[in-house]
């Protein structure tokens, strides 16, 4: 054979061994995750309940470039358990945990409850699976007023923002009350002298505060060059009490146009007694409702904007086209509805959280469901999203069918479960598509039918026309549900 021939063989066999090296496409990227938790936020917001007056415009658009789940449930409407079991997606019912327990510093539960001890946490199966993961501000529990009473795991995280087992108390600055007597207010103040129960501005600027700094730092990890993919979590604590937050937040909401929420008088004739009614009577006899609306509607626009600074800070950043936007609630929260106030109810108006969330490529985004989800559902969710394997200490089911088909029926319902303060067994509440069914520790049961009654004033449970709803949704309440568990006799 010719030196030409041999040439001309040679420089075939290249061109076709070149295309052949890069046959195979390179693997997606996996896709970043933006994990915002907000505190106390309950369904005023625009997209969800548009309580009058409410301003969420950032809020609005998390809607519209996310599937808005407008009928999920936290876990526990108290904020250790609910983020205990987000944050390990095990179902208090199963893990006993559904109440708040103080006096933590570290991860307390993994001694709390046995189930828990080995379990692992979502940040944490992120980074075991070559995500850098981050974290600050509010995510496991802890308080503003608390210093060192946290049950974060320091371990669950490569960096987090500060001290992680006293995440916040540093942050906040205290607003300046009147007196009781200058303020026109009798004795029996919920939580006391504190005036943790209250509603003045800040004196301070929005960037002494504590979300504020929270959401710098956050804005700082999206800039940063990410070797890795990341997990960044951002727990913001407004608008939880106390409703402190700068004046320009209070102007947008003139107490002149403040609206209460709708009531019913006797409302609680055919309903299980709040542990808060106290609460609500003095506010009452105090003239302090419109007071504190105006408080909790500041501190709802204030950490809108603060999402709103998250949301332009992400689009400015290169993890824009690859990041799934997570936002959740951690309860809902009562301001008077069925004279109760702050969370620890199994109705609607505490269990029913805002939850957004956005997959690049995946969700049908500015669409909204009823169909309902539970807070547990978000780590098996967030592991499908991102091609992790699902742990089996998980509870929840993926959401991914509601994300590509947001009206795709669901046969699960929500579950929230809770021990109120005089009882010992658990209650359990369970919603579908229209109805909610409570059972609560003294066998008292609660139907209603949301679709007519969403404020949930008129219980259907003894109703025959609903008795085949109430045995359905009976079905679906914990065959055997574990006990409450309380604090380690010998709690390291």
């Amino acid at each position: 054979m010719s030196a030409e021939r041999l040439a001309a063989g040679f420089l075939i066999l290249l061109c076709l061994s070149v295309p052949a090296l890069h046959a195979a496409p390179s693997a997606p990227a996996r896709p970043n995750v933006l994990f915002i938790a907000v505190d106390d936020l309950n369904d005023y917001i625009s997209p969800l309940a548009n309580h009058p007056g409410v301003r969420t415009p950032n809020l609005d658009r998390l809607a519209k470039r996310s599937v808005t789940f407008a009928n999920a449930h936290c876990a526990a409407p108290a904020c250790h358990p609910s983020r205990l079991a987000v944050m390990t997606g095990v179902h208090p019912a199963k893990s006993g945990i559904y109440v708040n327990l103080f006096g933590a510093h570290g991860p307390r539960w993994r001694e709390e409850s046995p189930v828990l001890k080995d379990a692992v946490v979502l940040s944490q199966h992120f980074r075991n699976h070559g995500y850098r993961a981050v974290g600050g501000g509010k995510i496991f529990h802890t308080l503003q007023w608390t210093p060192g009473d946290s049950q974060n795991d320091p371990a669950a995280w490569d960096a987090y923002r500060g001290d992680p087992l006293d995440p916040i108390s540093k942050d906040w600055v205290r607003a300046k009350f009147e007196s009781d007597e200058e303020m026109g207010i009798g004795p029996g103040r919920p939580l006391g002298p504190t005036k943790l129960f209250g509603a003045a501005p800040l004196s301070v600027p929005d960037e002494k505060t504590g979300d504020h700094m929270v959401v710098d730092w956050a804005i700082g990890e999206m800039r940063a060059p990410q070797p890795k993919p990341l997990f960044l979590a951002v727990g913001l604590f407004r608008p939880h009490i106390p409703f402190e937050v700068p004046q320009k937040w209070f102007d947008l909401h003139p107490l002149s146009e403040v609206k209460l929420p709708v009531i019913q008088a006797d409302d609680l004739t055919d309903a299980h007694e709040p542990d808060r009614r106290k609460w609500h009577k003095w506010v009452v006899e105090n003239k302090q409702w419109e007071k504190l609306m105006q408080g909790y509607l500041a501190s709802i626009s204030y950490v809108d904007h603060q999402i709103g600074r998250l949301l332009d800070a992400l689009d400015a950043s290169p993890l824009k086209d690859n990041t799934i936007i997570v936002l959740w609630s951690d309860h809902g929260f009562h301001i008077g509805e069925k004279e109760n106030w702050e969370k620890f109810t199994l109705w609607n108006q505490a269990t029913r959280v805002p939850l957004f969330i956005h997959a690049p490529g995946v969700s049908r985004d500015g669409q909204q469901t009823r169909q309902p989800a539970t807070l547990t559902d978000l780590y098996p969710t967030l592991c499908e999203l991102a091609g992790l394997p699902v742990p089996a200490q998980c509870d929840g089911a993926s959401l991914l069918p509601q994300l590509k088909t947001p009206d795709a029926p669901r046969s699960r319902t929500s579950l929230t479960s809770y021990v109120f303060h005089k009882e010992q067994t658990a209650s359990h509440a369970v919603s579908d598509a229209r109805y909610r069914f409570i059972r609560y520790g003294n066998d008292f049961e609660e139907l209603y039918d949301l679709e007519t009654d969403p404020e949930e004033f008129t219980n259907r449970a003894a109703d025959p026309a609903l008795a085949e709803v109430k045995a359905r949704l009976a079905k679906a309440l914990p065959a055997n549900p574990a006990a409450s568990r309380g604090k380690p006799a010998k709690s390291k």
